[in-house]
């Protein structure tokens, strides 16, 4: 009887595998990290978007708005039907850095520089941490009409933070800075 010296089967390939499952691990997971950073991205900047929106509708409609009579002043600690702490909620609610956002409302109800003149604007407000965004141009057709304007400000940090594997960097997406901003015309 012959004695082979052939290993008994599957032993060579299983020592194998691991080491390719080793070798594309890594790139397994900067592609699936780096997927959930650029979801929740899309997600913050949707978000971000549509909070100075109706934050603008809001502050046009004034006093017209059901259940007040005069549009409270700006600022989450001064009043919670302000403008700034609706726009302000509407971020919090969905991103979980929110503390570092800025809002800032500048509209009619707050005050008017030069009212009654062709450089007539509305007076602003802000809320947060950074430096404020300019204020609003003076509109085409003042005195008629004034320039509304919400402007927010975030910094989107990702849900995975930067680590490394074997001495590659998994996640690659940086810390990113989105401004919107929403201007509307009242009378």
């Amino acid at each position: 009887m012959q004695k082979s010296n052939v290993f008994p089967c599957g032993s060579r390939e299983s020592g194998q595998s691991l080491i390719e499952t080793a070798l594309v691990l890594p790139l397994l997971l900067l592609l699936a990290f780096n997927a959930i950073n650029f979801g929740y991205f899309f997600v913050a900047a949707l978000n971000i978007t549509s909070a100075p929106r109706s934050g603008v509708q809001y502050a046009i409609l004034g006093y017209s708005t059901p259940g007040q009579l005069a549009q409270p002043p700006a600022g989450p600690s001064n009043n919670q039907a302000s403008v700034s702490y609706l726009t302000f909620e509407d971020m919090r609610r969905v991103l979980p850095n929110s503390a570092g956002a800025l809002v800032q409302v500048c509209s009619s109800t707050i005050g008017l520089t030069n009212p009654g003149t062709i450089n007539q604007k509305s007076a602003c407000t802000t809320f947060g941490s950074g430096p404020a965004p300019p204020g609003p141009a003076t509109d085409p057709e003042a005195p008629m009409f004034v320039l509304s304007k919400v402007d927010v400000v975030y910094q989107v940090q990702p849900l995975i933070t930067p680590f490394s594997l074997l001495g590659i960097q998994l996640a690659l997406l940086p810390n990113m800075n989105i401004h919107r901003q929403v201007s509307m015309r009242e009378m």
